[in-house]
C-alpha cells in the first residue's frame, strides 16, 4: 500500500520537472548583457570570466584583454549522468542534450558602457550547434539494428560510413539566453566576492 503511494508521488515529481522543463526552449526575454558598476579593471573582468568558463568546463579558445574578447572551444551538452557539469540552463536545454547531440559556444565581450553610464559592460553570446547525422541504409529488416551505427546485437558502437562523414553537419539552432544570462551572473556574482 505504501509502495504504490511512493510510485505516484514518484511519477508526479517526474511529470511535473518534465513539464515545467520542456514547455519553453530557450528562454526569450533574459538579458545578453549587463553593465557592471564596481567591476574594477577590464582585466580583472576579463579574469572573473575565465575563471567562470572554466568552472563550467568550456576550454578557451581566445583570451584577449586588449579587444575585450574571450571565446570557447564548442563544448558538448551536459548527459543526464554528468552531475557536476552547469551547462544546461533548463530542463528543455538537458532533455535536448540527452536526446540529441548538441554543442555550445560561449563568446563574451568586454567594453565601455553607453554614453552616459559608468562601469564596464559585459555581452555574453551563446551559439547552439545541433550534430545531423544521416541514417545508414538498411539491406532488410533483420539488419535494422544498425539503423545508426555498425553495431552487432550485443555491443552498440558508432561507426560512421564515408558517405555519412561527407553528410555530417553542425546544424545552427540559434543563441542560448537562458545560458547566457546564467554565465553572466555568476560572473557578476564572482566579481563581488572578489572586492
Amino acid at each position: 500500500m505504501q509502495s504504490s503511494g511512493i510510485k505516484t508521488n514518484l511519477c508526479m515529481l517526474v511529470a511535473t520537472v518534465l513539464a515545467g522543463g520542456c514547455s519553453t526552449p530557450n528562454g526569450a526575454s533574459t538579458p545578453t548583457q549587463m553593465l557592471l558598476e564596481n567591476a574594477g579593471t577590464k582585466t580583472e573582468m576579463m579574469q572573473a570570466a575565465q575563471e567562470v568558463l572554466l568552472a563550467m568546463s568550456f576550454p578557451i579558445e581566445k583570451f584577449d584583454v586588449e579587444q575585450g574578447l574571450i571565446r570557447t572551444w564548442p563544448l558538448r551538452g551536459a548527459q543526464f549522468f554528468e552531475l557536476w557539469r552547469r551547462d544546461n540552463a533548463s530542463g528543455f536545454d538537458a532533455a535536448e542534450a540527452n536526446l540529441q547531440t548538441v554543442r555550445r559556444t560561449v563568446e563574451l565581450h568586454a567594453g565601455t558602457p553607453f554614453p552616459g553610464a559608468s562601469g564596464l559592460r559585459l555581452n555574453c553570446t551563446v551559439t547552439v550547434q545541433r550534430l545531423s547525422l544521416p541514417e545508414n541504409q538498411i539491406p532488410s529488416i533483420s539488419q535494422m539494428y544498425r539503423m545508426h551505427s555498425q553495431s552487432t546485437p550485443t555491443t552498440q558502437r558508432l561507426a560512421v560510413t564515408p558517405q555519412q562523414q561527407r553528410a555530417m553537419a553542425w546544424l545552427d539552432l540559434g543563441t542560448d539566453p537562458q545560458l547566457e544570462a546564467k554565465i553572466l551572473q555568476r560572473i557578476e556574482q564572482r566579481l563581488r566576492r572578489t572586492d
